[in-house]
């Protein structure tokens, strides 16, 4: 009974273990060369948390029509979030260019969500969204971490909930619905 719990804690991400960050503050706010202007303003707010509530992400979401958009819910305190932080950086270090990301600190408080993009900078935004209502947009609103997935019309095509267990697996869902 004891290894299937310690099994289970694992498999969701909850080890003790920390994941390294793949970027430091520079990286996350380095200039976004050759990305089209909305893009580019996504890289100029680079490790930000932003305010507006469902509002302002929802004029994003509008302001980024013409290119494909990854949504990362994720919290300071959740495990799964943190293991897979890692890959939402190197991936949109990646494809900053021609896909949008953002973040939706969901149920957090601000300090503590603050402390931890100082140590696991992003070269997005994230808003911030203490009663979950962005995530509820979304489909997003009961599971720590979740990702959304919006065509490049603006439409919600996929949402995901859970955690990564490797950037392979974010690698094939970007490839699949970030079109």
């Amino acid at each position: 009974m004891a290894v299937s719990a310690s099994l289970a804690a694992t498999l969701a991400g909850c080890g003790s273990s920390q994941p390294q960050s793949a970027m430091n503050e520079a990286g996350a706010k380095a200039e976004l060369k050759g990305a089209p202007a909305p893009l580019k303003s996504i890289r100029s707010q680079a490790n930000e948390i932003l305010d507006g509530g469902t509002s302002a992400f929802k004029r994003r979401i509008d302001q980024l029509d013409g290119y494909p958009i990854v949504v990362n819910k994720w919290a300071s305190w959740c495990g799964p979030c943190r293991f897979e932080f890692p890959f939402f950086q190197k991936q949109a270090r990646k494809h900053g260019a021609e896909i949008a990301f953002l973040g939706d600190n969901s149920e957090d408080a601000r300090d503590d969500a603050e402390e931890f993009l100082a140590k696991f900078p992003v070269p997005y935004p994230s808003y911030f969204d203490p009663d979950g209502e962005i995530s509820a947009l979304y489909r997003g609103d009961r599971v720590f971490p979740t990702t959304a997935f919006y065509n490049s019309m603006g439409k919600l095509v996929f949402t995901k909930q859970g955690g990564y267990p490797s950037e392979q697996a974010l690698v094939k869902d970007i490839r699949r619905h970030a079109r």
